[in-house]
């Protein structure tokens, strides 16, 4: 029996209520249609704050969140709109935009405190600890409608329902993306917060294959065709290796020192310091709610390719978490990556791989570009954010300095179990000798940063 997930391709009809995060081949992972980018007419006031709160304007001016001005205006000019949600709850993209609008102005909100604080060289410090009513009431109304936590998500709101085509004739080319809603100068498209957004729509833009050649392995695994599985395996090596290349692209697009400037406004309330007690949702709750943050580890590419590949994870506090993300995907998102790890398991789709010596090869070669995503992400870590802040914990409340390597050491020591079945693959011997020094070199990294933060927490706790 075939994998059987409902999945559109171009040739799907789209209507208002579809879904905008439905999995399809031709999109993938993107929103099936582009975002609108601007709010019906009734949301003008909500439209207005979010034109006027980006640090610096589209036309180069300090805007309401470079002069901390954006709290006091919301509480002078932004009426409850939470009836006017109604009108559009059948239109899913409108929705959608609802949703990732609120959610802009809630994080800025709430944090704004936290940017006049780092601004000023100091710790952040607690972002606003009770929420507005103007802005809770709302968000938890589109939220519960568009089906996304009340807070800002990656792909529903700040990254992949976020941008617009300067000319739409282009398309999806990086060239031809513009934001639509921005904290710092992302209005700017050579900005490095443009620049971050922009490469991770690129990455997914190359999804629609990954989908495809990850659900043609999975049938060929089920229905034992050999053939078939391969055919599938290839093509997801195929689009690995674009979106490892395009993640490569961000050393230049966004660069390490500028990344700490807008990062403040996409920490969540979990596990942070600025959030001691969760926030207050007023006209809600009055007990405090707490999400996680927006981050690139809930995107679904890497997800897919877990579950895909049945790459096992240890039993740890930091898998929990990754299992805890899972919460902050799109509905059909969520559903999808599930089905893939179920059927993955009735195919016993790794034990399929290595039976056969050419299967077992492109096995090997669809983790290494896994490890290949996992390091660079490292990477990442280290000189975007473990060399200019302190702050113990990653905008999706995990551990900063060793969340990550949970995962990338999982997968190096898979590829090391898989090496015996393709010793006669080529290069396999220079695959395997990066392998190993990266064992290496994660873990010194991760001792070498674990004690570093220790000897700096202990120092303020002394003086």
């Amino acid at each position: 029996m075939e994998f059987s997930f409902p999945i559109l391709n171009a040739d799907s009809p789209i209507s208002p209520s579809t879904m905008p995060f439905t999995v399809s081949t031709h999109r993938g992972f993107l929103p099936v249609a582009n975002p609108p980018a601007t709010l019906p007419p009734s949301f003008a006031p909500l439209e207005s704050l979010l034109t006027r709160m980006p640090i610096v304007l589209a036309d180069g001016t300090p805007g309401l969140l470079a002069e901390g001005k954006l709290g006091e205006t919301v509480e002078k000019e932004l009426p409850d709109l939470s009836e006017e949600i109604e009108k559009y709850k059948d239109d899913a993209g409108v929705m959608n935009a609802i949703y990732r609008d609120y959610s802009f102005l809630l994080s800025a909100y709430l944090l704004e405190p936290c940017h006049l604080r780092f601004l000023k060289g100091e710790g952040y410090g607690l972002g606003r600890q009770r929420l507005l009513e103007v802005i809770a009431k709302p968000m938890v109304k589109v939220s519960e409608i568009a089906g996304f936590k009340p807070f800002m998500e990656y792909a529903g709101s700040y990254a992949l329902y976020n941008y617009r085509l300067a000319d739409p004739s282009l398309g999806l080319t990086y060239s031809n993306l513009r934001l639509v809603r921005a904290f710092e100068q992302g209005l700017n498209p050579s900005s490095s917060e443009a620049g971050f957004v922009f490469v991770h729509i690129a990455m997914v833009s190359h999804s629609g294959l990954l989908i495809s050649g990850a659900v043609q392995a999975l049938n060929g695994a089920l229905t034992s065709d050999r053939p078939r599985f391969d055919a599938g395996m290839k093509d997801l090596l195929e689009a690995l290796k674009e979106i490892n290349g395009v993640m490569d692209t961000m050393w230049g697009k966004s660069k390490p020192n500028g990344y700490n400037t807008f990062r403040t406004f996409i920490f969540g309330i979990t596990s942070q310091s600025m959030f001691p007690e969760g926030v207050v949702y007023e006209g809600v709750s009055e007990e405090p709610m707490a999400f996680r943050g927006e981050s690139g580890a809930n995107d679904s590419m890497i997800p897919l390719c877990d579950n895909l590949l049945q790459i096992p994870m240890p039993d740890t506090p930091l898998t929990e978490i990754l299992q805890d993300f899972r919460q902050y995907r799109p509905g059909n998102h969520r559903e999808f990556l599930q089905a893939v790890k179920d059927q993955s398991e009735k195919a016993s789709v790794r034990q399929f791989s290595l039976e056969d010596a050419d299967s077992a090869e492109l096995y090997l070669r669809a983790l290494d570009y896994v490890r290949e995503f996992r390091w660079r992400h490292w990477c990442f870590t280290r000189e975007y954010i473990l060399k200019f802040s302190k702050h113990p914990t990653a905008t999706g409340g995990s551990p900063i300095v060793t969340w990550l390597p949970n995962q990338l050491q999982a997968v190096l020591a898979l590829m090391i179990q898989v090496e015996p079945y393709c010793a006669n693959a080529s290069d396999i011997q220079e695959i395997m000798a990066l392998v190993k020094s990266q064992q290496v070199t994660l873990s010194k990294e991760v001792a070498k940063y674990t004690a570093e933060r220790a000897s700096s927490t202990a120092s303020v706790r002394t003086s």
